[in-house]
């Protein structure tokens, strides 16, 4: 399948002064170069500026677009990929204030409240206008009516973060612990007016329930590193789902699978056993 790539600079909200970068794949169809439905968005959080170092490795992955196409690589070409940079940064110091207010000037959280769900409404709003403004550079011929797709399903979404990209991880799991289980609502934009919605609503979740309720994978990617309250060991972050007797078992095992991720194996069979079933992983 052929994809389109490029770098674009979106708003965080219709009206927002606040933008960021993002680096996107987007899968087309090979016979009609138009927009196709990928099987899964992965949404790569990318974390504080590393340039300079005369590392190639190190340089490599501090390239937005390069990072894009190893997601690609790595999980298929029927996979669209955002990596977003903070719209934000303090010196080399990504701070993700739009996803998590109660961050510090370095980027570092004080807590992770899931109130107003801020990462998922900042997310749905971001790659609203990604997806906007692509139709803008894409040729037209690669932009007419939505006919092709590799799924008839709504799209999975894997989230993945990068060093201080950890923190909003945190935030959204939090927010995934305080969802209710499940909401069917229609979906509809976050905010503001997007055109070709329904087109949209195939692609990438527009709703916060829908952003979270499609997540299915969580990857901490060298998280913590010079980065308070990065892991998902962070007990703002997974107390929420301890009152959620009535959540699935794949929210748990989303869980789960982060606290494994990154070592924790006490807490990983903790919350296991606190399962409303005791599904194999």
């Amino acid at each position: 399948m052929d994809c389109w790539t490029g770098v674009l600079k979106v708003p965080l909200a219709p009206s927002s002064t606040s933008y960021c970068r993002v680096a996107v794949s987007l899968c087309l169809s090979t016979a009609s170069k138009t927009l196709a439905v990928p099987s899964a968005n992965a949404i790569f959080f990318n974390g504080d500026r590393a340039e300079g170092t005369k590392n190639p490795v190190i340089e490599r992955l501090s390239d937005l677009q390069k990072i894009a196409q190893i997601l690609v690589s790595k999980l298929g070409g029927c996979v669209n990929a955002y990596v977003i940079e903070a719209p934000v940064f303090n010196g080399p110091f990504a701070v993700y204030k739009d996803f998590i207010p109660s961050v510090n000037r370095y980027g570092e959280p004080k807590s992770y409240n899931p109130v107003g769900f801020p990462a998922s409404n900042s997310t749905v709003s971001v790659l609203l206008n990604c997806l906007k403004e692509a139709k803008k550079v894409i040729p037209r011929r690669e932009q007419e009516s939505l006919t092709d797709s590799v799924s008839f399903n709504q799209p999975k979404t894997y989230i993945l973060g990068f060093s201080k990209g950890g923190t909003v991880l945190n935030q959204l799991v939090a927010e995934l612990g305080s969802l209710e289980v499940k909401s069917h609502m229609k979906p509809q934009p976050a905010s503001g007016e997007f055109s070709n919605v329904e087109e949209d609503t195939q692609i990438i979740p527009t709703t916060k329930e829908g952003l979270l309720n499609s997540i299915s994978e969580i990857h901490y990617l060298d998280v913590g590193l010079n980065s308070a309250g990065a892991y998902i060991t962070n007990h703002d972050c997974t107390g929420y789902f301890k009152p959620m007797r009535e959540r699935d078992s794949a929210a748990y095992n989303l869980v789960i699978g982060g606290y494994v991720e990154v070592g924790d194996m006490d807490s990983a069979r903790s919350l296991f056993d606190e399962m409303p079933e005791g599904n194999v992983i």
